[in-house]
C-alpha cells in the first residue's frame, strides 16, 4: 500500500512540475535539426508588400523527423534590440543542418537608437544604414 501511496505522490509531483516548467521557461530557444538528407531547392514564395512592425520570414523546408515538408512564409512582429535570422540549411561533414528562424540580440541597437535621437535635432544629421529601414530601425 505504501508503495502504491508514494507512486501517486511522485506520479503528482511530476505532473505538478510539467506544468509550471512552462511557464518558468521564457528564453527563446534556437534549435538546429542534423540529418543526412539534402533538402530540396526552396520553393517560390511571392513576399507581400511591407507591413509596418513586422519583418516577412520566408518560407523553408523543415524536417517532421521522417522527410522535408514545407513551412510556408509568415510574418513575425518585430522586436526592439533584436534581428531576425531566417532558417537556413548547410551541410558539412556529419550532414545537413538545420537553423530554424529565430531572433538575435542585435548587436548594432544601441548604435542605431543614438542615430535617432540625432534625427530629432540632437548632434549630426542622421543616416539609415542601408537595409535597415525595411526592419524599422530606422
Amino acid at each position: 500500500m505504501k508503495s502504491r501511496t508514494f507512486t501517486s505522490l511522485l506520479t503528482a509531483l511530476l505532473i505538478g512540475t510539467a506544468a509550471v516548467a512552462p511557464l518558468q521557461a521564457s528564453a527563446q530557444v534556437n534549435v538546429n535539426i542534423n540529418i543526412g538528407a539534402e533538402p530540396p531547392p526552396p520553393r517560390y514564395e511571392r513576399v507581400p508588400p511591407p507591413r509596418k512592425g513586422y519583418v516577412w520570414a520566408p518560407g523553408y523546408w523543415n524536417w517532421n523527423g521522417h522527410r522535408h515538408v514545407w513551412t510556408s512564409g509568415h510574418w513575425e512582429r518585430v522586436r526592439a534590440g533584436y534581428v531576425y535570422q531566417n532558417a537556413n540549411w548547410y551541410q558539412d561533414g556529419r550532414g545537413w543542418h538545420l537553423n530554424k528562424g529565430h531572433w538575435k540580440k542585435d548587436k548594432h541597437a544601441k548604435h542605431h537608437r543614438d542615430h535617432r535621437n540625432d534625427r530629432h535635432g540632437h548632434g549630426k544629421r542622421y543616416h539609415c544604414p542601408p537595409g535597415q529601414a525595411k526592419k524599422g530601425h530606422c
